[in-house]
């Protein structure tokens, strides 16, 4: 990763959670792995890591495996979100960056920050999100985002200014789909500040 960017959040301290073999694996969890590594998920995985050089799910997805009847559906509800069509790819990749900024999360921002460059994002914006500042030279749609976002995150939802602001230029469905995605991404964030799977890996149990 290039050098110039300063900030990227930091673990927040040693790993709470041992990464799993999926030799390790049986029954639920089992198919949960399988789930996420053979599914769609797969051919992003060049971008955004799914596992470790062993097969061990990294980041938030070791933490589904504590509950793997919703580590599914959580990671379902993921999966959808990276198909939607209505924000596309760079305005999706910004909206993730802001949760990461401002939730601190060191997995969100690394495995997304190569997803945001690929989709054209670029390094001053990039650091612009660091510094926790809406990035000059961004269009309507991705300012629009950015802005949404940390609001939602800082305030729990958009007054009505703010709501007003957001549809006009997003529309209401791709509104929608940025609350949820917000959310989503909070969700994950909170898993892993509470788990820490991407800290100082533990040995396996």
């Amino acid at each position: 990763m290039p050098e110039e960017l300063t900030g990227r959040p930091a673990p927040r301290g040693p790993a709470r959670l041992p990464l799993l073999h999926p030799a390790q694996l049986d029954g639920e969890r089992a198919r949960l792995h399988a789930e996420i590594t053979r599914g769609p998920r797969q051919a992003q995985s060049s971008v955004v890591p799914l596992t470790d050089d062993a097969g061990r799910l990294m980041g938030p997805f070791a933490a589904m495996l504590l509950e793997p009847r919703i580590g599914s559906a959580v990671q379902a509800v993921g999966a959808a979100l990276r198909g939607e069509q209505l924000l596309g790819p760079r305005a999706r990749e910004l909206a993730i960056l802001a949760v990461a900024v401002r939730r601190r999360s060191h997995f969100e921002w690394l495995a997304h920050e190569q997803a945001a460059r690929a989709a054209g994002v670029p390094t001053a914006q990039l650091q612009a999100l660091l510094d926790g500042r809406v990035p000059d030279g961004l269009d309507p749609v991705d300012e629009a985002v950015v802005v949404a976002t940390w609001r939602l995150l800082d305030d729990g939802e958009l007054d009505d200014a703010g709501y007003a602001e957001a549809t006009s230029v997003l529309g209401l469905e791709a509104l929608a789909a940025l609350v949820w995605l917000v959310g989503y991404y909070a969700m994950l964030a909170t898993a892993l500040a509470t788990f820490r799977p991407d800290g100082a890996t533990p040995s396996a149990g």
